[in-house]
């Protein structure tokens, strides 16, 4: 490192050749070295520069009307989901009315065939409470039909003897061969 700074410091004691040669009075060198490399930056650098700006001009007003677009599209796309939401708030608010009435009618269908189905349902149930009526009386004439030819077997058994009991098996082998004739 120390050798570097040596080489540097020597570039400083060349004899100077000519009007050409390093001046190391910093403070006669400095005003004058700002004001050439500025001056060649001003010179050279101008063109550049303002190529520079331009372009960063360019591009900023590119997307400042880029900006523009969008936002007006944002603004056409707004307006466009405004109507369609007023659109479907009136098809909402079209359906909540037609629902209503609509919900009504089906309340008042459901209700009368509630009452359909409970007269048919009470008209079965008098079928029924007839026709359970109409069994049990059949039984009962039959129970009573039976108890009443088991008194009369009974009677007719123990009144019969086997000289009666002939003589009517006698007299109903003659009236089914009248019959037989007859036919």
């Amino acid at each position: 490192m120390k050798n570097i700074t040596d080489s540097f410091l020597s570039l400083g004691y060349w004899p100077s050749a000519g009007s050409f040669g390093f001046n190391t009075d910093i403070l006669a060198t400095n005003p004058i070295n700002l004001s050439v490399v500025l001056g060649v930056l001003i010179f050279f650098g101008k063109g550049v520069l303002s190529d520079l700006l331009d372009n960063r001009k360019q591009r900023i007003l590119k997307t400042i009307k880029n900006s523009e677009e969008l936002r007006e599209g944002a603004i056409e796309q707004l307006e466009k989901a405004r109507d369609r939401l007023r659109k479907v708030e009136m098809e909402a608010d079209r359906f909540r009315v037609n629902g209503y009435s609509e919900i009504e009618r089906e309340k008042w269908n459901l209700i009368n065939s509630i009452y359909t189905t409970l007269e048919q349902l009470e008209n079965y149930k008098n079928e029924t409470i007839h026709f359970e009526q109409q069994r049990v009386i059949n039984q009962v004439r039959q129970r009573v039909f039976q108890q009443a030819l088991q008194g009369a077997l009974g009677t007719l058994n123990s009144c019969l003897n086997n000289e009666l009991h002939l003589r009517t098996i006698s007299a109903n082998i003659g009236m089914f061969g009248a019959m037989k004739e007859i036919k």
